[in-house]
């Protein structure tokens, strides 16, 4: 048996820079949806005793490829006030052909955070109009800034609004970007901050809609990445029934969890229609065809975002 390689964060992210992470989610994605890859069912544990908290267990493979992954990301809300992140975890590398344990990414949730943000400046990207002025983002929590940094770059947009529940809040988010060439300023609600962007981020933990579906704009995109659980939900759901396109990365995790999810279950709209980003990625025509088309991208994440994470870093180092 070959000895098992344990990498930590510091390791980890010292070779962030070296690695095209649009392009690792979008390879990812395509494998995804031309049904390449074996992804079963989200691991789920909720946990509300002595404290809440959430640990999603993910895990699949590419067929072809060497190594499958086993993550574990979880996060716990409270720990923010006892002077710790909110979020941990890890990634296991496994040899495909042996089932023999490779290597340990020991990131603390950190690879989780970014595959997530950049599958978000991607949908973002490939679904935006052609002008984008004002990026909004809807939360003031670690992947909000993360989903900030991914898509101002992505888009080349400069300006952005943030809306968070709590104005200390907001201030600490944008004390964050001060210097880093955007310039983000807070906005009075959700739906002026949705009739002020043209493509909209939201990232939060909520269980009631934020944003309502006759604040959004003809010409917006948005991109959903906070509802991971059955239990949440950030967007009315009449609004995905107002949009031109509802694109999702997994559909077989879209009925189980997220925004889609809650419209099907509440009959605003069907799965005729709904399309999968790798689908999307290989045929551009399947997206947004005018600057008038509302578009709705519900991410809930999806292992093979792990793996390609994980293996782009392993090449890196």
């Amino acid at each position: 048996m070959s000895p098992i390689r344990s990498i930590g964060l510091p390791e980890i992210k010292s070779v962030m820079s070296d690695i095209d992470l649009l392009e690792e989610m979008k390879s990812g994605f395509l494998a995804y949806s031309r049904g390449e890859c074996v992804i079963p069912p989200v691991g789920e544990l909720i946990l509300d005793d002595p404290a809440p908290g959430e640990v999603h267990i993910k895990y699949g493979y590419i067929r072809g490829g060497d190594r499958y992954v086993i993550k574990i990301a979880s996060g716990f809300p409270l720990n923010r006030e006892l002077g710790i992140q909110s979020g941990n975890g890890m990634m296991l590398l496994f040899n495909q052909r042996t089932g023999e344990l490779d290597t340990i990414l020991h990131d603390e949730a950190y690879l989780t955070d970014v595959r997530t943000a950049a599958a978000g400046a991607l949908a973002s990207r490939t679904l935006a109009p052609s002008e984008v002025d004002v990026l909004g983002i809807v939360g003031t929590g670690v992947q909000a800034a993360l989903q900030l940094e991914h898509a101002s770059r992505a888009l080349g947009c400069t300006n952005a609004l943030v809306w968070g529940r709590t104005p200390e809040r907001v201030d600490l988010f944008r004390e964050q970007f001060a210097g880093r060439g955007v310039d983000v300023e807070a906005a009075a609600d959700v739906a002026s901050l949705a009739d002020s962007c043209r493509v909209i981020i939201t990232c939060t933990s909520a269980t009631e809609p934020l944003i309502e579906a006759d604040w959004v704009r003809p010409g917006t995109h948005i991109t959903a990445v906070g509802s991971d659980t059955p239990e949440k939900q950030e967007l009315d759901v009449s609004l995905l029934a107002r949009a031109d396109r509802v694109v999702v990365d997994s559909l077989e995790q879209g009925r189980l969890r997220g925004e889609v999810a809650r419209a099907l279950s509440s009959g605003a709209i069907n799965e005729t229609g709904i399309i999968e980003l790798g689908a999307l990625l290989g045929d551009p025509t399947l997206g947004r065809m005018t600057d008038d088309e509302i578009t709705v991208a519900d991410l809930t994440g999806v292992a093979v975002q792990d793996l390609k994470i994980a293996e782009a870093v392993l090449r890196a180092l």
